[in-house]
């Protein structure tokens, strides 16, 4: 994981957690919510998904994108009162048209439908089209997970990354995410961004005045950078060249081409293109454990334990599998206090109004 290191002294206002939700931060966004005409059900959805976001330390997709949500709302690009259809195409696939909610809400929706379709036939398969950003991936993937179910989520985002020999940004940094249960409470969750560093994190960058990690951006001139303003408006470099170039059109097809969503770098910014809404299409397959084999658990199991029984390099002290590191974090966050930048504090004064 690539940090980033701040250059500026940052002033903080602080809240303690408490166990599973701080009531009163999670009060507040709610009733941010409610003030900006979302429902209470969907005020709450959107609240424990920006919380959780900041227990798990992606402050990126946290509260730094709270007034993003709120002015795409005012600007009526969000439809804080969507008539959200779901279409059954078969007792395992579904399609949904998020009315242009906002997209912890579809995402919601979506990721239960899965669910429900799987626990029913073997298979869930959801399709969700006219919907917002939805924050992380890994949050859906959890609930799957706590079903014994193994996941795979896909969606698409606004252009940051430039494909292979182009020199014009199309692609979004297009998560993908697989979870599956494994045989402790610690879920395998991989949830991870095509691009070096993910978009969120350069948005905290440059709203906390930080700095970025050299080999993670090129300006608009095509010039490496670490200047977070500067990568904003240049291109955000992919894993691996030209294969995390593929894995980012295969998402753009998945989530955008296949569900009816924008794709092809027509995802609008959220934070700069109020001109609509953004139509991001999302893609949810959820599967039970035992269509295969039905010792899964066992197996799941065998496949942890040899790896991390591997020869360790100097200075690791544990081989970790996708999701630990997050869940360490994430209980450790539940009882202590959580530092809010005077930005983000500013801002939740303002919005609270």
């Amino acid at each position: 994981m690539i940090n980033i290191i701040p250059i500026v002294k940052v002033s903080y206002i602080i809240f303690r957690f408490m166990k599973h939700i701080n009531k009163k931060l999670y009060n507040l966004i709610k009733e941010i919510f409610i003030k900006h005409k979302l429902s209470s059900e969907h005020a709450e959805i959107s609240a424990k998904a920006i919380i959780n976001a900041e227990f798990v330390g992606a402050y990126g997709h946290g509260l730094s994108r709270l007034k993003m949500y709120c002015d795409r709302i005012k600007k009526k690009v969000i439809n804080p009162k969507p008539k959200i259809k779901i279409k059954k195409i078969s007792q395992s696939i579904s399609q949904i048209d998020a009315d242009n909610s906002i997209g912890f809400v579809s995402a919601d929706i979506a990721i239960k439908r899965a669910i429900k379709n799987a626990k029913k036939t073997g298979i869930g398969l959801v399709a969700v089209k006219n919907s917002g950003h939805f924050g992380l991936s890994g949050y859906y993937a959890e609930q799957a997970v706590k079903k014994n179910l193994v996941t795979m989520i896909y969606t698409n985002a606004p252009p940051a990354v430039a494909p292979y020999g182009a020199r014009k940004s199309l692609f979004g940094t297009n998560p993908i995410c697989f979870g599956t249960p494994t045989y402790s409470k610690v879920p395998f969750i991989l949830d991870t961004s095509i691009s070096m560093i993910n978009r969120g994190k350069i948005r905290f960058a440059s709203k906390n005045n930080m700095k970025l990690p050299s080999g993670v951006a090129l300006d608009k001139f095509g010039k490496p950078t670490t200047n977070a303003n500067k990568a904003l408006k240049g291109v955000q470099l992919p894993i691996a060249g030209f294969r995390g170039s593929g894995l980012a059109w295969m998402v753009d097809i998945l989530s955008g081409v296949l569900t009816g969503g924008n794709h092809a770098g027509r995802v609008k910014d959220p934070f700069e293109d109020f001109s609509g809404p953004q139509n991001i299409g999302h893609l949810f397959i959820t599967f039970k454990t035992n269509l295969f084999v039905k010792d899964y658990n066992n197996r799941i199991k065998d496949n942890i334990k040899k790896v991390k029984r591997l020869p360790k390099v100097k200075g690791v002290k544990e081989i970790m599998y996708p999701g630990q590191n997050k869940y360490k974090r994430y209980k450790m966050n539940l009882n202590k206090e959580i530092k809010i930048s005077k930005i983000i504090k500013e801002e939740l004064e303002i919005l609270k109004k």
